[in-house]
């Protein structure tokens, strides 16, 4: 089990390989691997970032501000998108009132099995690829007498040059990234939990990788087990595992872990189960 306080956690400038000011703080990370997966917030002015796609799958949930992803679609605070692995989203365009957005962004290996590379090899490989040619408006763009592919879009570059092979992305299962409002779900009472409510957004493949809300009343409790499984703080107070919580406060919780939410405020979770991946590393 990991709990993460938002007021414990650093925040760092970031993505050497887009255009744009941005700022994460880093909630929850694993180590690079099949299972692999990343959990942060990101806030950003004047954001770029081409039409591109991923070999990992991704969630955005937006926290603040409006982001503008050109003809994929805007994703308003309170929404929630699902951008599946292999499938191109953006390109993403600077908000047009000049304000910062926030979003928490969930990264982890998807069904294909090409696993995740953790955040921090990222930066570290893209800091590498600038003493090889630069970064501009999201692409990369390899100097005249280095060997190698001469203009890559900026994350495959980065994958590439940690591989030392060609990245072959996954062929998408939608015909679209999934921008989803939770407002427009209904609250459905959680049987044998008095006072709690959840309402699911959607299961997206057959590896149970799925998202959804729960909502505690005042002074309700409850208990959950893991599966590997996100849970973000949205609104609210209480306690979680003997620790305090409140907004953006962040628990993991492993195969077998047991964790109990006691909510002092009516308290609103964003949750992700992460997707079972164990046959997969078994093959």
């Amino acid at each position: 089990m990991d709990i993460t306080q938002i007021d414990q956690v650093g925040d760092y400038a970031a993505s050497l390989h887009r255009t744009g000011k941005s700022v994460r703080q880093n909630l929850l990370q694993s180590e690079t691997g099949l299972d692999g997966y990343s959990l942060i917030i990101s806030r950003s002015e004047a954001r770029f970032s081409p039409r591109h796609r991923h070999n990992f799958e991704q969630y955005r949930f937006q926290i603040g501000g409006t982001a503008d992803y050109s003809k994929t679609g805007l994703l308003k605070t309170g929404m929630l998108g699902y951008f599946p692995e292999g499938m191109h989203y953006g390109p993403q365009l600077p908000a047009e009132d000049g304000n910062d957005v926030a979003v928490l962004v969930l990264q982890c290996g998807g069904p294909s099995k090409c696993g995740y590379v953790n955040r921090a090899e990222v930066l570290e490989a893209a800091k590498e690829l600038q003493g090889l040619g630069e970064f501009k408006d999201g692409v990369f763009h390899r100097n005249p007498d280095v060997p190698g592919k001469k203009n890559v879009e900026g994350s495959q570059a980065i994958w590439e040059h940690i591989m030392q092979r060609d990245l072959e992305y996954p062929k998408p299962r939608h015909p679209a990234p999934i921008l989803m409002d939770p407002a427009e779900v209904a609250w459905v009472p959680v049987e044998g939990a008095k006072g709690v409510s959840e309402k699911n957004m959607c299961g997206e493949t057959e590896f149970q990788t799925q998202s959804s809300f729960l909502k505690l009343e005042p002074n309700a409790e409850h208990t959950l087990t893991g599966r590997r499984d996100i849970y973000y703080v949205v609104s609210g107070t209480g306690t979680v595992a003997e620790e305090t919580y409140s907004t953006s406060t962040s628990v993991f919780l492993d195969r077998g872990d047991t964790a109990t939410f006691s909510a002092k405020e009516e308290t609103e979770i964003l949750h992700f189960a992460l997707p079972d991946l164990l046959d997969a590393a078994a093959e």
